[in-house]
């Protein structure tokens, strides 16, 4: 009786750690997913972000790129979320389109507001456009939200997804924490950057025009983010002025 006692509870405790060992195999495969998502889709959209601007012009204005790197986040982070909450929905196109731009436009319209708030600027402004939402999102931008939605979620995704589980294992385990390390200390210094931007020109809009170089903090923020290289980045970051106007930061420091 006891034999039996003690297979049962090693045969509960094996049942126990498989369990575990799934669970978090399932967590290490839902994260390695996602982060790729995030990644590919940023680079795929930044070259979107090129050909609307070959083609449209600066009719958009809507450009969150990293400092370094071929990355647009605005798009890795939309069509990721959009990817989680609506993928049951890829065989109903109509719907996955009207889902997809509500969501792509509540996401550009909360990641304008909250940059504005961190940076004390905007990155985009599409006040000059009909239908737009306080200068931060507009129709033009829902639609072409709703139209990626439908192509990456209904066409594209199960190709992705194929490509992406092909990297797998120990050695895909520590690229993916060496790319969400990477990704976090781009994040931070582009932050970072177009807040020393941004704190430039407001000095410059009110008459101060001082730069120190008085440590090393200063001298590294002077030279990595120094005006030209910025303006490349965040060519259409926007200061408010005194009397309430938006003004690019270019012509300002120009």
């Amino acid at each position: 009786m006891k034999k039996e006692k003690q297979k049962k509870e090693m045969l509960e405790e094996e049942k126990k750690v498989k369990i575990e060992k799934t669970d978090i195999n399932n967590q290490e495969c839902v994260y390695h997913k996602y982060l790729w998502y995030l990644i590919l889709f940023s680079v795929i959209g930044l070259f979107v972000e090129i050909i609307l601007c070959f083609i449209i012009g600066k009719m958009s204005n809507k450009e969150f790129g990293l400092i370094l790197g071929p990355f647009c986040i605005i798009y890795g982070l939309g069509v990721a979320t959009a990817v989680f909450l609506l993928d049951r929905f890829k065989q109903k196109r109509i719907k996955l389109f009207i889902l997809g731009a509500i969501l792509g436009t509540i996401i550009e319209y909360t990641t304008s507001f909250i940059l504005e708030a961190i940076l004390g600027a905007r990155l985009w402004n599409c006040e000059g456009i009909k239908f737009s939402a306080n200068g931060r999102t507009c129709i033009q931008h829902a639609i072409l939200w709703g139209i990626l939605s439908v192509i990456v979620i209904s066409f594209l995704k199960k190709h992705i997804d194929i490509l992406i589980n092909k990297m797998r294992g120990r050695k895909s385990l520590i690229v993916d924490i060496i790319f969400t390390m990477v990704l976090v200390v781009i994040i931070i210094l582009t932050i970072w950057g177009a807040i020393t931007y941004s704190v430039r020109a407001k000095e410059i809009l009110n008459g101060k025009n001082y730069t120190s170089n008085n440590n090393i903090i200063e001298k590294f923020q002077n030279t990595v983010f120094s005006d030209e290289i910025m303006e490349k980045i965040f060519s259409n970051m926007e200061i408010m002025d005194n009397e309430g106007r938006w003004i690019l930061v270019k012509n300002i420091n120009g």
